[in-house]
C-alpha cells in the first residue's frame, strides 16, 4: 500500500518525466499482475479521508480507468476482469467508493464516476441494482452532509446519462425522488441543487412512464418551473435547459402547463440581459417548431393512409407568433461587434428561431415580420440593417410562393446592392439572403435584368474577406442550379441536358473566378476553399450542352493542379502543411468526378491516360500513408466514374490498379474506403460484364472475408451484399458456382434484418440498407439464373427465404421506404415468372397481397408500376392454378 501511495502522488505532482513514466509503467504492471488487489487498494487509498486529496483523486482516476474505457476492444476487456473478480472483492470495492462520496474534497466527485462505472457494468447485467436506492437514502436522508447530497446525485446523473438498461429504468421513481429533493427550494446548497438539476436533465429520456402519470408529471415540471426562477444564473440556466428537452421528449403533454407557467417562464428568458439565460428561452420555441413541424408531416402522411395521427399539433407556435417575433428580431439586432466572433450567440439563436417559425407559421408570418424588414433595411445602425436582412433571408422558407414572389419582387435589387456595403457582417448576411432567394425564387433571379446586376455583384464578393466569398459560393452555386432547372423546363435532349441556359456568356468566366477563389491564400479560413471547389462542382453538374468546351478544359484545369499539389507533397515538413494538401487532393478528386460526369465518351478516350495516372499517384501515395484514407476513398470514387465513362476502355489500366482496389478491399478497418472498393467492383461488373469472369474468384472471396469479419462498420456491410447482385448481372448463367456461398451470405442477412427498436434511427436506417441490398442481390441473382437451368434449380431452394425477406418488409408498413417495397415486390413478380405454381402458397399470403395494394396506391410512379404487375402475375397465377 505505502508503495502504492508513492506512485500515485508522482503521477499528479511529479515535474520529472522519466519520474511520471515509472510511475505509470508500476499502476500498469500492478493491474496486469493482480488486478483484483489494485482494485482493492486504490478503493481503500480513495475512501481514505486521512490521505491527500489530490492523492486520493489519482487513485479514483486510476480506479476509474481499469473499469472504463471509451475504446470498445478496452471497455470489453475492462467488463469482462471486472466480472471475473471474486464477488467478495467487487463488494470491497462498492463499499469504499460509497464510502468517499462523503468525504470528498474535489469536485466533480471522482467517486461518483467510479460508481458510475462499476454500475455500468454491473446493471446490465441485473446486478447491483441496489445501488440507486443507496444514492436516493444519501440525498433524501436528514443526516446526510453538503458533499454526500451532492456527489450522490452526481453518481444518480451519470448513471441516467451513460448507461441504457431497463434496471436504470425501472428504478425511475427512486431516481426521481432523490432528483426533486435535491432540487427542491428549501435544499439549502446551491451545488446541490445545480447538480440535482443536472442529473434531470440526464434522467428525462428514463421518465417516460412517470410523465404518463398526471400527477408524478405536475411534481417534475412544478420543481423545473420553480428552479427557473431561481436567484443563482447556472442553476435557471439549467432548468430552462430541461425545459427545452422536455418540449422535444413530452410535447403531448405540455398543454396543461404552456398557458400558466411555460410561456410567460420562456419569454421572461427571452428578455433576459444574460445570453445563457436567454438562449435557452430562444431554444425552447425552436424546439416547439420542430416539434410541430414533423407532427404537420406525420399528420400529411396520417391522413394519406386514412387513419387518425397518434400526436396532434397544438400549434403553439401560431398561438406565440405575435408575442414572441418582436423579441426574436430585437434580438436579431444585437450581434456582437466583434467580427470573427463564431460563439454560439442569442443574435444567432434568434435567426434559426425565426427560420422555424417561418416554416411553422407560413404566410402568417410575413405581415408580421414585413415592417421590421422595411423599416430598419436602411437603417444607418448596421446592428437592424444587418437583422433586417437577416430577417428577410429567414423567412424564406415556409410562406406560399405566390407571397414568396411578392416579397422577393420588390426587395430583389435593394438586397443585391448590399452586397458591397461597407460592413462586413452586411455583405457576408447578404451573400447568404442571396443564395436562399435563388433557392426559393428561381424565375426571378434567372430574369437577364436580374443577372446584369448580381452576377458582376457576386464576382466582387469573391475578393472580398473569406466568410463573405464563402457565401457568395453558396450563392452561385445556387443561381446555376436555378438557371439551369428553368432551362429544363424549356426542353431537353434524349440525355435530359438543355442546349443552352441564361449563364452561357458568362460560364468562362464563372469558372475562372471560383478556380481563382480556391487559390487565394486564405482560402483555408472560412471554408472558403471547399465552397469555391463546391461551387464549381456545382458549374459543372449544371451545365447546358454549349458549355460543354469548357467543361472539357476545366477536366484539363483540374488534373494541372492535381499534378502540381502531388508535386508539392514531398517538399512539405508540417503535419499541417500535409493535411491541407491532402484536403485540397479530396476536393480535386471529387471535381475530377463532377467533371468526368459531363465528358462525352470519344473525349473520355482521350483524357483517360492523365486522369488514371494522377488517380494512380494519389492511390499509392496514400495507401503507405498515414490519415489519408479520406482522400484515397475520394480517389477510388473518381476511378468509379472513370470506370463509368471509360467502359471496357479500362481494361489497360487493370493490371497497375488491382493490387490497390484489393488493397482497398483488404482495409476493413477504414469504411469510406472499403465501401468506395466496393462501388469499383460494381463498376466493373456494369462495364466488363463477363470479361471479369477471371477477376471474379479473388473478388468474391475479398467480399466473403470482409462480411465475415466482425469488426467491419455496419454501414459496409449492405454495400457487400448489394455487389453480389451486380456480380451476378455481369457473370450471368456462371454465377451458379458462387450461387450457395453468396445466397448463404444474404440469407444471414435476412435474418440480421430485424428492427428491434423503431426509434433507434440509426439502427431503422441500417436496417432498411440491409433489407434493400438483400432484395437488390436476390432480384439480380434471379434473373442471372433465369435462363440457366441448373441455376434455377439451386435456387429453388432458397425461395422460401426470399419470401421470408419480401413478408418482412411487408409488415413493416412505413418504416421501409416506397423504394424498398416496390424492390420487394418486383421480387415477387420475378419469382412467381420463374417457379410459377411452384411457390403460389408462399406469395398469396395476407401481408404479401397487401403490400402489392400498397404499392398499387403508392405515389411513387415507379411503386404504383411494379405494384400492377406483381398484381397482375399474381393474378395470373391463381386463375391458372384454379384451371
Amino acid at each position: 500500500m505505502a508503495m502504492l501511495l508513492v506512485y500515485l502522488e508522482r503521477t499528479v505532482i511529479s515535474q520529472d518525466a522519466n519520474e511520471q513514466r515509472q510511475a505509470l509503467d508500476f499502476l500498469q504492471q500492478a493491474a496486469e499482475q493482480n488486478y483484483a488487489e489494485f482494485a482493492r487498494q486504490l478503493s481503500e487509498v480513495l475512501a481514505a479521508s486521512e490521505a491527500a486529496d489530490h492523492v486520493r483523486q489519482a487513485a479514483g482516476l486510476q480506479l476509474k480507468n481499469i473499469l472504463f474505457a471509451k475504446e470498445a476492444a478496452t471497455a470489453e476487456s475492462n467488463k469482462r476482469r471486472w466480472l471475473e473478480t471474486s464477488i467478495d472483492i467487487r463488494n470491497v470495492v462498492k463499499q469504499k467508493v460509497l464510502a468517499a462520496l462523503s468525504t470528498e474534497v474535489a469536485r466533480p466527485s471522482i467517486a461518483a464516476q467510479c460508481i458510475n462505472a462499476i454500475a455500468g457494468i454491473e446493471l446490465p447485467f441485473g446486478q447491483w441494482a441496489e445501488v440507486i436506492d443507496i444514492l436516493m437514502t444519501n440525498v433524501t436522508s436528514p443526516t446526510s452532509n453538503e458533499r454526500l447530497r451532492d456527489s450522490s446525485l452526481a453518481a444518480l446523473g451519470y448513471i441516467c446519462q451513460d448507461i441504457n438498461a431497463p434496471a436504470v429504468e425501472e428504478k425511475s421513481n427512486a431516481i426521481l425522488t432523490a432528483i426533486v429533493h435535491g432540487m427542491r427550494n428549501d435544499e439549502p446548497s446551491i451545488l446541490v441543487r445545480q447538480t440535482a438539476t443536472t442529473a434531470m436533465l440526464n434522467a428525462l429520456e428514463l421518465t417516460r412512464n412517470n410523465f404518463a402519470n398526471v400527477d408524478e408529471r405536475n411534481v417534475i415540471m412544478k420543481v423545473v418551473c420553480e428552479t427557473t426562477q431561481a436567484n443563482d444564473e447556472a442553476l435557471r440556466v439549467l432548468a430552462l435547459q430541461c425545459l427545452v428537452k422536455i418540449v422535444s421528449l413530452y410535447y403531448n403533454y405540455m398543454d396543461a402547463y404552456m398557458k400558466d407557467a411555460l410561456f410567460s417562464i420562456t419569454v421572461a428568458a427571452m428578455r433576459s440581459p444574460v445570453d445563457d439565460v436567454a438562449l435557452q428561452g430562444i431554444e425552447f420555441w425552436s424546439n416547439i417548431c420542430e416539434e410541430e413541424l414533423c407532427l404537420f408531416y406525420q399528420e400529411q402522411e396520417a391522413r394519406e393512409e386514412g387513419r387518425a395521427p397518434a400526436v396532434v399539433s397544438r400549434y403553439y407556435a401560431k398561438g406565440a407568433l405575435q408575442h414572441i417575433l418582436p423579441l426574436l428580431l430585437d434580438t436579431l439586432a444585437k450581434q456582437n461587434d466583434s467580427e470573427d466572433d463564431d460563439d454560439w450567440i442569442p443574435a444567432k439563436a434568434a435567426g434559426v428561431c425565426i427560420m422555424l417559425l417561418a416554416q411553422c407559421t407560413k404566410d402568417d408570418i410575413v405581415r408580421l415580420i414585413l415592417p421590421f424588414i422595411q423599416q430598419h433595411f436602411q437603417s444607418t445602425d448596421w446592428h437592424f440593417r444587418e437583422a433586417a436582412i437577416m430577417a428577410f433571408g429567414s423567412i424564406l422558407e415556409g410562406p406560399s410562393q405566390i407571397v414568396l414572389n411578392e416579397l422577393v419582387e420588390g426587395a430583389l435589387m435593394p438586397l443585391i446592392s448590399t452586397l458591397s456595403d461597407s460592413h462586413l457582417s452586411i455583405r457576408d448576411t447578404a451573400a447568404w439572403t442571396i443564395s436562399r432567394v435563388c433557392d426559393a425564387c428561381e424565375n426571378l433571379v434567372t430574369r437577364p435584368i436580374v443577372l446584369e446586376t448580381l452576377v458582376p455583384a457576386l464576382f466582387n464578393c469573391l475578393t472580398h474577406e473569406p466568410r463573405v466569398a464563402a457565401n457568395a459560393c453558396w450563392a452561385l452555386s445556387s443561381l446555376v442550379k436555378a438557371a439551369y432547372q428553368n432551362a429544363r423546363e424549356q426542353g431537353t435532349d434524349d440525355n435530359g441536358e438543355p442546349d443552352s441556359y441564361v449563364l452561357t456568356p458568362v460560364f468562362p468566366a464563372m469558372v475562372a473566378k471560383l478556380i481563382a477563389t480556391t487559390d487565394r491564400p486564405d482560402a483555408k479560413e472560412a471554408r472558403l476553399r471547399i465552397a469555391g471547389y463546391e461551387a464549381l462542382m456545382e458549374l459543372i453538374k449544371n451545365s447546358p450542352k454549349d458549355c460543354y468546351v469548357h467543361v472539357r478544359q476545366t477536366t484539363v484545369d483540374v488534373l494541372t493542379r492535381l499534378q502540381q499539389v502531388l508535386s508539392l507533397e514531398d517538399n512539405l515538413m508540417s503535419a499541417s502543411d500535409r493535411e491541407q494538401l491532402r484536403d485540397l487532393q479530396s476536393l480535386l478528386c471529387a471535381t475530377l468526378q463532377s467533371v468526368l460526369r459531363k465528358i462525352h465518351k470519344n473525349d473520355a478516350a482521350e483524357i483517360a491516360e492523365p486522369i488514371m495516372t494522377a488517380l494512380m499517384q494519389v492511390i499509392s501515395r496514400c495507401s503507405t500513408v498515414r490519415d489519408s484514407e479520406g482522400v484515397l476513398a475520394d480517389a477510388l470514387f473518381a476511378v468509379s466514374v472513370l470506370i463509368e465513362v471509360s467502359g471496357e476502355g479500362f481494361a489497360r489500366f487493370m493490371d497497375v490498379f488491382k493490387p490497390y482496389l484489393i488493397g482497398a478491399l483488404q482495409n476493413h478497418e477504414d469504411h469510406l474506403v472499403c465501401q468506395a472498393a466496393i462501388g469499383v467492383i460494381s463498376d466493373l461488373c456494369h462495364s466488363f460484364k463477363d470479361k471479369l469472369a477471371p477477376l471474379m474468384d479473388e473478388f468474391v472471396a475479398l467480399l466473403l472475408k470482409l462480411l465475415n469479419d466482425p469488426n467491419v462498420k455496419h454501414e459496409v456491410k449492405p454495400h457487400a451484399l448489394g455487389c453480389f447482385g451486380d456480380i451476378a448481372l455481369a457473370l450471368g448463367s456462371h454465377y451458379v458456382r458462387y450461387l450457395e456461398a453468396t445466397v448463404t451470405y444474404l440469407m444471414n442477412a435476412v435474418e440480421a434484418a430485424q428492427i428491434t427498436n423503431p426509434e433507434d434511427l440509426e439502427q431503422v436506417d441500417y436496417v432498411e440498407s440491409l433489407r434493400e441490398n438483400c432484395i437488390t442481390g436476390f432480384t439480380s441473382i434471379v434473373q442471372a439464373m433465369r435462363d440457366q437451368p441448373a441455376g434455377v434449380q439451386a435456387l429453388s431452394s432458397f425461395v422460401p427465404q426470399m419470401v421470408t425477406l419480401i413478408t418482412i418488409v411487408a409488415n413493416s408498413g412505413n418504416i421501409s421506404s416506397d423504394e424498398v417495397q416496390a424492390s420487394a415486390v418486383g421480387l415477387v413478380g420475378d419469382l412467381i415468372e420463374l417457379f410459377g405454381q411452384n411457390i403460389r402458397s408462399l406469395v398469396d399470403t395476407e401481408p404479401i397481397n397487401g403490400l402489392l395494394q400498397r404499392c398499387r396506391r403508392s405515389k411513387s410512379q415507379r411503386a404504383k408500376a411494379v405494384g400492377t404487375w406483381a398484381s397482375r402475375e399474381l393474378a395470373h397465377l391463381k386463375r391458372s392454378g384454379a384451371n
